[in-house]
């Protein structure tokens, strides 16, 4: 039996807002795994115990560029300390500078972006004189650069959300109101096979898990299961979601009546991933689970 401490409780709890009492449970059920761990919370409590994204601690903005002929494009995503900051038009204007520069030099991490040179200096000298101008840490966390095999088109919703989408065929109109779809609905991927395999697999699991405990008979588990990631699919796959701007046409459709094709799409979230300080478990680990 693996030893449960008052961290894993503690980065459980962080992760998935259940109780702290059902964070060890949860924990010793599992051995130790913290994955599996949350699929037991997921059982127990719902899609709650997968909050991870909506705790996003990192400010910061999401900028675009698309060349002229649209053939080439970049997003980008640029961190600060604080909302204050993203919000400071210098800070917003090297945003742009970056996915630019991104367009123009092709870099192939954000440490070498960080050597490429714009008006005669490098993107660390401008990143280092904005930190002192503006007093906060700045930095260029990540990239997409995009060829084209149709044309680009890019969708910021303020500054938080952006993306950018390779379509070909249909027109501008049609090409900005998919990008704004992506940015509400955030599909995972453009059809099934480009969803992860080990999402897909959960979700059956989690669904047997749940029928399970629901008393359902065990020939009807597979059915069950079956339903519930095809339900799944339809949610987060571009294709099969009904089009924000009318819920009785599906994305599919709207292409097909357009004779277009999305190749690919890439959106950001600012600070996804990053999670939030939150307030100090410590002493509520301690008098709850005494680990």
């Amino acid at each position: 039996m693996a030893e449960i401490t008052a961290s894993m409780v503690m980065a459980l709890r962080a992760k998935t807002d259940a109780p702290m009492m059902d964070c060890k449970k949860a924990l010793t059920e599992a051995d130790g795994d913290s994955q599996r761990a949350e699929e037991i919370l997921r059982v127990r409590f719902g899609n709650k115990a997968s909050k991870a994204s909506s705790r996003i601690a990192a400010e910061g903005a999401v900028s675009a560029f698309i060349s002229n002929d649209g053939k080439q494009g970049c997003l980008i995503e640029i961190n600060s300390e604080t909302d204050f900051c993203a919000k400071n038009e210098e800070f917003q204007q090297f945003g742009s500078v970056l996915a630019k520069a991104v367009v123009d030099s092709n870099p192939s991490s954000v440490e070498e972006l960080a050597l490429v040179t714009v008006d005669g200096k490098t993107i660390e000298e401008k990143r280092t004189g904005l930190i002192g101008k503006i007093g906060e840490n700045i930095t260029p966390r990540r990239f997409q650069l995009l060829q084209a095999k149709g044309s680009l088109y890019a969708y910021l919703h303020g500054a938080k959300i952006g993306v950018i989408l390779d379509l070909e065929g249909g027109n501008e109109e049609l090409g900005k109101d998919i990008a704004m779809h992506i940015a509400a609905a955030k599909p995972k991927a453009i059809d099934e096979s480009g969803v992860d395999s080990e999402l897909i697999e959960t979700e059956r699991r989690v669904a047997i898990e749940k029928a399970k405990e629901a008393g359902k008979p065990e020939d009807m588990l597979e059915k069950i299961a079956t339903g519930t990631v095809n339900k799944f699919l339809r949610e987060v796959t571009l294709l099969n979601q009904a089009f924000v701007k009318d819920d009785k046409v599906s994305i599919q459709d709207l292409l097909k009546k357009s004779d277009a094709t999305v190749h690919a799409f890439t959106m950001y979230s600012v600070g996804e991933g990053i999670e939030k300080k939150q307030e100090d478990f410590a002493a509520e680990v301690a008098a709850a689970s005494k680990v």
